[in-house]
């Protein structure tokens, strides 16, 4: 028997009937799973039950929605999807369209929206604060930055402890780049290949994804080293992450000896010794790349990288939120006024305060290690299923699943193909994001607030995309 014709029998067994829905909650429109439907019996797995009814939606047409974009909005062709989703509303770990079909969010507005979008404490908490007081910028105190400072700081080891509030990423690494410099009075930064640290002009040298290169000259005293990617690099094996799952690329390596961060060290050093000065500013990196594919790096790599950088006098930045230790913020401070309008602003952080609450009060954190790691189990099985699927890596809720031609070339799966399963998995309701230097990986971060029940549906449903896909090719 053919592996297509197995995956198939065991397809025809998975839930036939539309998603059960409670009635209070919409259920996809009919011409929504009319179209589902031609793909097979098998694209149709349970969805979850809802007990949240969405608004109507009685806005503008879509059409129109979408001539707007075309004439008025930069860049114009950013969304997701041959037919882009309008969203209308969330709720939790949900997300409603103009239509209002139901979709699983499993990538979190790019990761931000941490205890599920419009959680009721949050709610309540930004109602309250928006009928008290808006904006007055850092001039003068207002309660609200005082207290979501202190809540941070408190969850943080010294030396770090001085909080430094900013809008986005990439002003926080402008200010971050800033401080390593003036600190160290050095000027080469040091960041792996595939890394994401932001789209400024200023940061942009750090930022090392062909796509966000432009054909001008970068910013001065940026280096770029080798990314100690153990699926993808020349070196790594199946001891290597700190993770519940493994590359299979086989090594020799014992338990607790990794030989390919040995080897991607020596890389780094010859980094150290060709590429920057003797004293350098600092390093930056992102503790799991995001933009490359949740990139994992062997287990120690970073203290030994970190000792590394330390000792020629450089500052250690773990992007994307950098909290400066009191003498590297002194250091800045001696040399220029540090300010910015909007950061830190009353609303904002009283909806940080919220959340932080939430966090704690849920207990979102061991969740999200319990069902994070649930979930890469239940995903590694479709690794070790379906020969396209190359890798299943991260920590926690952040999750990485990499798709390949075959798993003995690793060649990336080729952009229209990974599109098409992206396609399949929005139809039957579930969204994930894409990422990687290619374009070959699928991006998963739910919010923190996500059951397994919801994993299940998730894993048959990427599991129900592969088959449909497998079908695609054998035709």
């Amino acid at each position: 028997m053919t592996l297509a014709c197995r995956h198939l029998r065991r397809a025809l067994r998975l839930e036939t009937s539309s998603p059960r829905i409670p009635k209070m909650c919409p259920s996809l429109s009919r011409a929504f799973w009319t179209s589902v439907t031609k793909l097979g019996v098998h694209t149709k797995p349970r969805m979850p039950p809802c007990d949240f009814i969405p608004e109507k939606y009685q806005s503008l047409a879509y059409q129109r929605v979408l001539e707007i974009n075309n004439q008025h909005l930069y860049p114009p062709r950013t969304a997701y999807f041959a037919e882009p989703l309008l969203l209308h509303q969330g709720h939790m770990e949900w997300l409603f369209d103009h239509e209002g079909n139901r979709y699983l969010d499993f990538f979190s507005g790019i990761v931000t929206v941490g205890v599920g979008h419009c959680h009721p404490k949050v709610n309540a908490v930004a109602q309250k604060q928006l009928g008290r007081l808006w904006h007055t910028s850092p001039i003068f105190f207002n309660l609200p930055i005082h207290e979501y400072a202190e809540k941070l700081s408190a969850l943080l080891p010294e030396p770090l402890k001085v909080i430094f509030f900013t809008n986005s990423g990439s002003e926080a690494n402008d200010l971050a780049m800033l401080m390593a410099r003036a600190h160290s009075t050095n000027i080469d930064i040091i960041s792996f290949r595939g890394a994401y640290h932001g789209g400024s002009p200023y940061i942009l040298g750090l930022t090392n994804v062909g796509y966000f290169k432009m054909e001008l000259p970068g910013a001065a005293g940026c280096e770029s080293t080798m990314c100690p990617d153990v699926f993808r690099g020349p070196w790594g094996g199946s001891h290597c992450r700190d993770s519940p799952v493994q590359t299979i690329r086989k090594c020799s390596c014992a338990p607790d000896c990794c030989q390919a961060k040995d080897q991607y060290i020596e890389q780094f050093k010859d980094t150290l010794s060709t590429a920057v000065a003797k004293s350098i500013a600092g390093f930056f990196v992102e503790p799991i790349q995001g933009v490359s594919g949740i990139v994992q790096y062997p287990k120690g790599f970073l203290k030994e990288a970190f000792k590394l950088v330390r000792e020629r006098g450089g500052v250690c930045i773990s992007d994307e939120v950098s909290d400066p230790g009191r003498e590297i913020a002194k250091s800045l401070a001696k040399r220029r006024f540090c300010f910015s309008t909007f950061g830190g602003n009353p609303l904002a952080c009283a909806i940080g305060s919220a959340v932080l609450e939430v966090i704690k009060e849920e207990n979102l954190q061991e969740n999200s290690q319990e069902v994070g790691t649930y979930m890469l189990l239940e995903l590694a099985k479709l690794r070790d299923e379906f020969e396209i699927v190359g890798d299943v890596r991260g920590k926690g809720l952040m999750i990485g699943i990499e798709m390949v031609k075959d798993k003995m070339s690793r060649q990336p799966l080729p952009p229209e193909e990974v599109s098409q399963i992206h396609e399949d998995c929005k139809h039957m309701g579930l969204l994930v994001g894409k990422s990687g230097i290619f374009s070959q990986t699928f991006r998963i971060a739910p919010p923190m607030c996500i059951t397994k029940p919801e994993v299940d549906f998730a894993v048959e449903v990427f599991r129900s995309a592969l088959i449909q896909h497998m079908e695609r090719k054998a035709k």
